[in-house]
């Protein structure tokens, strides 16, 4: 048994392998030379022979032995051929030291791969994963991948060779399977191809999901860096919507994994997102783009595909939904405010363009309706609050309730804001462009300034003026008289009953008003008898101290 295993083989670190040195030296070139070297180093006998970096690592050793001590033979099948083809390649195993030679053996059986299945084809290139670099440097993976291609070419209409040509038109899919896919034809379409093209769109609607897409998932993203390359659409090169669509699947399927890596696929995800940056609206909606954003965001995206992305989901903003926008934070914070802002500054950004009123008043509803979701995140701060509500123009619009409402629920969530806080937070708020509801709750209101309420009212009063002088034919511009109300008293007189809204307003205003010039005069006595007080301490102090030293005169 000592004469049969005279040479010990440490794999990779991982397994030490006790063999028959002549055996294995018979068919290997690359270990004959390494048995010799080892007898000439001043190294203990039967330290043995350390082989790092082995194609398949233990397992793929274990078969060569295998072959070695079955006098050059051993069965061979998708599932170990790769492995047996890198090693043999490894350990040198050519016909120089062998005419049973395993090399040999493994590239006929690879001739044969035009007559392998889809599972074959898809297992060899699994195996593949673990001889990466000797797979690729050998052409073996790109023999499989090309069989890969034949494979999918023959059973599908549509030639992944060929770049997807943006149609003319374009009409939203409805369906929930597309995530935010559009589904396009042109308007010109030849009569000779009309047959061809539905019978096409009822194999497939709206670009649904190719057979192959899930088949394709259980391959590493190295394995398919190969094949986008293969296909001469990696990176900005990706014109074909079916490969995008094909990567976007494949990422969503990756980060599911529970052993996912997001190291490896940042050059997957770029090449994803120049395809879809190419085809842009016509062939995804504004919802499918930021169904893209979320799932790109994590794996290592670069900055410039993000920018890129995130200008085309800009451009369609007034598309989008509440839901939409709500996208995950990141240290802490529930939401995702910064993403939006940036979606906000571009689609005002294209005011200048020729961006209609109608559009930015959608959109203006629409950051309202985000600002009232995001205002009870306890860790959002002031400036990111006013960032959104301060986005878009007054223009944008009709009323200031909504603004008004997100930063009640604000301030509510808030209690610890300091006074010029709460003074900045209602600096957004357009006083002029608020209902006669929503003034009113405002005036009484505690968590709003008194003097942000006295500009509201007085704002809400002004406006009021001028819609009775425009009732009643009168130029406002012409009107001098303004908001003269010393007479208080008279005010007080007026039964509350017999007054509309509109006197009650200016009632309100008036009592308010009255009010602060009382507290004003309070202050002022206060601060007078203070510092009568402080006078009359001193006095007295120094009076006490020049006397102290004086002596008694009687």
């Amino acid at each position: 048994m000592k004469d049969l295993c005279d040479l010990k083989v440490h794999i990779n670190g991982q397994h030490t392998f006790l063999l028959h040195q002549r055996i294995l030296c018979s068919f290997s070139g690359r270990l004959k030379k390494m048995v010799k070297q080892e007898r000439k180093r001043s190294q203990p006998k039967g330290s043995g022979l350390k082989i790092t970096e082995f194609p398949g690592g233990p397992e793929g050793f274990e078969l060569i032995s295998r072959f070695c001590y079955s006098n050059g033979r051993i069965p061979m099948s998708p599932a170990n051929v790769s492995l047996l083809h890198c090693g043999a390649i490894f350990l040198e195993m050519t016909e120089e030291f062998s005419t049973c030679n395993l090399l040999r053996q493994t590239e006929t059986f690879l001739d044969g791969l035009f007559y392998w299945t889809w599972g074959d084809i898809l297992t060899a290139l699994k195996i593949c994963e673990t001889c990466l670099p000797i797979a690729d440097s050998s052409g073996l993976l790109l023999k499989l991948i090309a069989s890969l291609l034949a494979k999918i070419s023959a059973n599908s209409e549509v030639p992944l060779t060929v770049a997807t040509q943006l149609p003319s038109s374009s009409s939203s899919c409805s369906s929930p399977d597309t995530s935010g896919f559009r589904c396009s034809s042109s308007t010109k379409t030849p009569e000779t191809i009309k047959p061809l093209l539905l019978r096409i769109e009822t194999i497939k609607p709206c670009f649904a999901k190719e057979w192959w897409f899930d088949d394709l998932t259980i391959l590493g993203p190295n394995i398919i860096e190969k094949f986008m390359r293969n296909l001469e659409a990696y990176g900005t090169d990706n014109k074909n919507l079916i490969l995008t669509r094909f990567l976007l699947h494949y990422l969503k399927a990756a980060a599911k994994k529970p052993s996912f890596d997001k190291l490896g696929y940042g050059g997957l995800a770029d090449t994803a997102i120049y395809g879809v940056v190419l085809m842009g609206r016509s062939a995804f909606s504004c919802r499918g783009l930021l169904w893209v954003l979320r799932l790109v965001s994590g794996l290592g995206l670069s900055k410039e595909c993000r920018c890129k992305l995130e200008r085309l989901i800009g451009l369609m903003l007034d598309q989008a939904t509440l839901d939409d926008l709500l996208v995950s934070g990141y240290d802490g914070v529930v939401y995702d405010v910064n993403l939006v802002l940036r979606l906000v500054r571009v689609f005002v950004s294209e005011r200048e363009g020729g961006l209609s009123l109608q559009r930015m008043k959608k959109v203006g509803r629409l950051v309202d309706k985000y600002l009232g979701e995001i205002s009870p995140d306890p860790s959002l701060k002031v400036s990111r609050f006013l960032g959104v509500a301060e986005s878009l123009p007054d223009s944008a619009r009709d009323c200031f309730d909504g603004v008004y409402r997100a930063l009640d629920i604000y301030l509510e969530s808030h209690p610890k804001l300091t006074s010029e806080e709460c003074m900045r937070l209602c600096q957004c708020l357009n006083y002029e462009k608020l209902t006669l509801e929503a003034c009113k709750d405002l005036a009484k209101n505690r968590r709003i300034p008194p003097g942000v309420a006295v500009q509201a009212l007085a704002a809400q009063q002004s406006k009021l003026r001028i819609k009775s002088y425009i009732a009643d034919g009168l130029d406002p511009a012409a009107t001098p008289r303004l908001a003269r109300c010393t007479a208080g008293a008279e005010a007080e007189r007026i039964s509350p009953e017999l007054l509309d809204e509109k006197e009650k307003l200016k009632l309100n205003l008036q009592r308010m008003q009255n009010r602060v010039m009382e507290l004003e005069k309070v202050c002022r006595e206060m601060k007078g008898q203070m510092s009568k007080m402080v006078r009359t301490k001193t006095i007295d102090s120094t009076y006490h101290h020049s006397t102290r030293g004086m002596p008694r005169l009687c």
